[in-house]
């Protein structure tokens, strides 16, 4: 507040127990990119639940995808409202958090995360005819009552006009996902990559789905282990489950497969427990 000068921080996990707080948004002066306040610098009235917060671009470190829309957005979506209220008064340095998860399904997706977050991811991307990952809001609310996922419409309307910051109608249907359902932290992330880029050693962004059955391990699954389960039995499942989110069912793009991890995710609390079943499953 002394010198109006903004940071955006991102939580980073290293390994199991080192996380750090690391510059997303470098310290400096930054004016609104779009709406009513275009160009004037940012103050501490401009941070509120809903706020959306837009830097150029070009600008900053991002991914390439990223810059090639002229305006980044982050949004506001949870404020310590004591703190904040202090600062506006006092005039001390604000630091605000980005969290990136509302967490608003988790319970119910607990038990049949994989098959929702792999059939709606599925579903998303059949329904958008134009490949460029928007959709509207009636397709959104179609998506949620078609997977049986109910959302009270006060909830609805106030993450809608979240993300439809530009008023078009159309939202980013990974934004809208991970807005509803959260997404894996970094770590878990990490292997799930890492089990992909050995699936994909030639990069090409696709695996054959028979590439990954001779790949996908099952001795070590707790039912195989415990005797109620065969091995080929558990590689079936699995295969079975994956290939329902793939639009081509001969091969497995990393968004897909990272799909069926995150529904895997959601019911798993333990880091560890998620990363033993990448291990044991791809020998990574």
């Amino acid at each position: 507040a002394c010198d109006r000068s903004l940071t955006v921080y991102e939580f980073r996990q290293f390994g199991k127990n080192r996380t750090s707080a690391l510059p997303f948004i470098q310290k400096g002066v930054y004016q609104h990119q779009r709406g009513q306040k275009k160009e004037k610098a940012y103050d501490l009235n401009d941070f509120y639940i809903g706020a959306n917060l837009t830097f150029r671009s070009a600008d900053h470190n991002l991914p390439e995808s990223v810059k090639q829309n002229p305006v980044f957005t982050l949004r506001v979506i949870s404020i310590d409202e004591a703190l904040h209220s202090k600062w506006l008064t006092s005039g001390k340095r604000c630091v605000l958090y980005f969290s990136t998860s509302s967490g608003v399904l988790r319970e119910t997706l607990s038990k049949r995360g994989v098959r929702v977050i792999t059939g709606i991811g599925k579903y998303f991307r059949q329904v958008d005819k134009n490949k460029n990952g928007f959709l509207s809001q009636a397709a959104f609310k179609e998506a949620l009552e078609l997977f049986h996922l109910e959302i009270p419409e006060g909830d609805f309307e106030s993450l809608w006009l979240v993300l439809d910051d530009s008023k078009s109608d159309k939202v980013d249907y990974g934004e809208f996902t991970r807005a509803i359902f959260g997404e894996m932290n970094e770590y878990r992330k990490a292997f799930v990559r890492k089990a992909y880029m050995k699936l994909d050693f030639s990069k090409t962004g696709s695996v054959l789905m028979i590439d990954i059955r001779k790949c996908y391990c099952a001795k070590k699954h707790p039912l195989v282990l415990a005797g109620k389960a065969t091995e080929e039995e558990i590689k079936s499942s699995f295969l079975e489950a994956l290939g329902e989110s793939c639009s081509n069912p001969n091969e497995v793009s990393y968004s897909e497969f990272e799909d069926y991890y995150e529904g895997l995710s959601i019911g798993i609390v333990d880091d560890d427990d998620f990363v033993n079943i990448l291990r044991n499953s791809w020998g990574i």
